[in-house]
């Protein structure tokens, strides 16, 4: 791997943050009466799904994430897209996959991916100062790498190795990053300009993108978004229903972000699925 492919694709990662929303502001805004009833009438909504999905109620930073979206015009459309994409698309194929896949199958393809991510949990560990919890995972991974069948099982589990899960992002939050703008991509949807950031650091440490095949590069990165998919189904009735529904996804999506950052601090655990960065197709650098 040359310095060059991970240079572009922070690059890359980095000006889709900043360049995607900017014609968001040629949009004309909405009507200011109907968005300000709209909103006042589903703060409960929004902080009653929160409190379901998280176990605790917003509290009052909550409200102040609205100034990290200055480009909600932009966002709510390319919500609508990632939504449209997530129904006709994404949701289909996870139910499918449930349905037809059993539980001890699903279990194994969630155990394997949740391996891989171990090397970028780890150089994230370490970066932050982590060397403990960077020696566990390192343990967890040779564990369920070798006794587990290449990952397919969680002896490391059942030894109580700690689990945990870390970003780039999450490190640049730990370094001082604190307060980034909000910005939703194409697929891959609620991130930060931080996480963008963030993206560009983990995806050279990725085990998949290192698959030169591409048929089993791709075939290996399809079935981890179905699998990431099949995991947020718990979800899809709180946000069918919700007043807001992307209101209440950058809320959760901010506040997620915040107490990750913090539970890093403080060498805390956390665990939540989203579009992994890995299962997304990107440019060969190298070609």
């Amino acid at each position: 791997m040359t310095l060059a492919r991970p240079l572009q694709t922070l690059l890359l990662t980095s000006a889709i943050a900043l360049a995607l929303p900017a014609y968001a502001q040629q949009a004309e805004p909405a009507d200011k009466a109907q968005k300000a009833s709209s909103e006042q009438a589903g703060t409960s909504v929004i902080e009653d799904d929160f409190a379901a999905l998280y176990g605790t109620p917003a509290d009052a930073q909550a409200q102040t994430t609205r100034n990290a979206d200055p480009w909600e015009p932009y966002n709510r459309r390319m919500h609508r897209f990632n939504n449209a994409v997530d129904r006709t698309v994404a949701r289909p194929l996870a139910t499918t996959y449930v349905k037809v896949v059993p539980q001890f199958a699903r279990t194994g393809v969630r155990n394997f991916f949740s391996n891989l991510r171990a090397p970028v949990t780890m150089v994230n560990q370490a970066l932050q100062g982590r060397g403990d919890d960077a020696w566990d995972t390192l343990g967890r991974f040779l564990i369920n790498t070798t006794v587990g069948v290449g990952g397919l099982f969680d002896p490391a589990s059942a030894d109580q190795v700690p689990k945990r899960s870390e970003d780039f992002g999450q490190t640049l939050g730990v370094w001082g990053w604190q307060d980034s703008r909000y910005v939703e991509l194409p697929l891959f949807g609620p991130r930060t300009v931080r996480d963008v950031v963030g993206m560009g650091g983990d995806m050279p440490l990725s085990p998949i993108r290192q698959v030169e095949l591409d048929t089993a590069r791709i075939g290996l990165q399809g079935l981890q978004l179905v699998d990431t998919r099949a995991q947020l189904m718990a979800i899809d009735g709180l946000r069918d229903s919700a007043l807001d529904e992307y209101a209440m996804t950058r809320d959760a999506w901010l506040q997620r972000r915040n107490y990750q950052i913090q539970q890093d601090r403080r060498g805390g655990d956390n665990e939540y699925p989203t579009v992994p960065v890995d299962a997304m197709p990107m440019p060969d650098w190298n070609n």
